[in-house]
C-alpha cells in the first residue's frame, strides 16, 4: 500500500497486525531504524498529532520537518500538485493535516511517496487506529466491546465507525438528529458489516450496555463560533455522572482531546478512575510509528 488516507485503506487483518506491531513497539520491540525523512504539512493547529508524528519518526531513526499553513499556502501560493511533486523529491513520507479531504486525495494522486491523513474534514484515521489500539489493550483483543459515541458526527466519529465495522465490533452513534452521521459513511459501514452500527438519539439507551463511552467537542475546528448556538442542542448528550448512572456496566471513558470540560464532558468524568483519555493520547505515537514503519518498509 502506498498511502493511508482512510481507515478503510487497511483490511481487518492489516489493522490488527498494525495494532500488534504498535504494541510491540510500545514494549520496546520490533523497531528497525532507518534514516527516513518525514514532512509534516499542517493547515490546522495541533498538539498530539505533531508531537506524536515527530517523536515516532525519531524513534524509527529518521527526522522530520514541520511546514505550517503560512509557509506553504497550499493551493494558494502554489498548486497542490506542484507541492506534492516537489516534496516527493525531498522526503520519504508526508503527513498532512488539511481542511479538505478532496485536496488530500489530489495531493496523494501526485505524490510519489506515502501520504498519511493526519486529519481532514471527513476522516481522522490515525486517531481511530489509536482508539482501536487502546481498546485492544484494555480488552486483550476485540471481544466485541460495545462502543458508544456521544455528540456531533465529525471526522473522528466517521473514522471510528468505519474502523469498528472493519474489525467487527459494535458501534453506537448517539447525537441530535440534525447532527447525525453522514449517509455515505453509514452506507460504507453497513456494506462492511451490517450488524456493527446502531444510530439513536436517546443517550440513556445508547450508554446502557456500553463497555466504552466516547465523546468529542460539540464544534470542530473551524466551527467554534457556533458553540453557543449548539450548547442547548447538545447538552442532553453531555458525558456526566447523571448519564453514567444509566449504565449497567462500568464503562471506560474516551475522548480524543482537546476537551472542552463542562461542555461535552464534565471534569469529574474525564478525571475519573475509568478514564483512559491519556492512554489514548499516548497511543497516537505508537500507532503512527507502526503506520510509517509499514508504509516505508514497503518501499525499501
Amino acid at each position: 500500500m502506498k498511502n493511508y488516507l482512510s481507515v478503510s485503506d487497511f483490511s481487518k487483518t492489516e489493522l490488527i497486525e498494525l495494532i500488534q506491531l504498535a504494541i510491540a513497539m510500545k514494549n520496546g520491540e520490533s523497531v528497525i531504524k532507518r534514516s527516513h525523512f518525514l514532512a509534516l504539512l499542517f493547515e490546522k493547529p495541533s498538539l498530539r498529532t505533531r508531537v506524536s508524528f515527530e517523536a515516532a519518526m525519531k524513534n524509527l531513526g529518521g527526522n522530520s520537518i514541520f511546514l505550517s499553513k503560512e509557509e506553504v499556502q497550499i493551493g494558494e501560493r502554489e498548486d497542490i500538485k506542484d507541492v506534492a511533486r516537489t516534496l516527493s523529491k525531498m522526503v520519504d513520507c508526508i503527513a498532512i493535516r488539511i481542511s479538505s479531504h478532496a485536496d488530500l486525495e489530489e495531493f496523494a494522486q501526485f505524490s510519489s511517496v506515502p501520504v498519511i491523513n493526519a486529519l481532514s474534514d471527513l476522516e481522522h484515521p490515525c486517531q481511530a487506529l489509536a482508539d482501536l489500539m487502546t481498546i485492544y489493550e484494555q480488552f486483550n483483543g476485540f471481544k466485541n466491546p460495545q462502543i458508544t459515541y456521544l455528540g456531533d458526527a465529525n471526522n473522528v466519529s466517521n473514522s471510528l465507525a468505519l474502523a469498528s465495522s472493519i474489525v467487527d465490533i459494535s458501534f453506537t452513534f448517539c447525537g441530535p438528529k440534525d447532527f447525525s452521521m453522514n449517509k455515505d459513511f453509514v452506507n460504507q459501514c453497513m456494506a462492511l458489516n451490517d450488524n456493527s452500527l446502531l444510530i439513536t438519539e436517546d443517550p440513556k439507551v445508547a450508554v446502557r450496555n456500553a463497555d466504552v463511552i466516547y465523546t468529542d467537542v460539540w464544534a470542530s475546528m473551524g466551527e467554534e463560533d457556533s458553540i453557543e448556538q449548539r450548547k442547548p442542542i447538545f447538552l442532553p448528550y453531555q458525558l456526566n455522572d447523571e448519564l453514567l448512572s444509566s449504565t449497567t456496566k462500568k464503562p471506560l471513558i474516551m475522548h480524543c482531546l482537546p476537551a472542552q470540560r463542562g461542555n461535552e464532558i464534565t471534569n469529574e468524568v474525564i478525571e475519573s478512575q475509568n478514564s483512559i483519555v491519556f492512554e489514548q493520547a499516548e497511543n497516537r505515537l505508537w500507532i503512527q510509528q507502526a503506520i510509517m514503519s509499514k508504509l516505508l518498509s514497503s518501499r525499501d
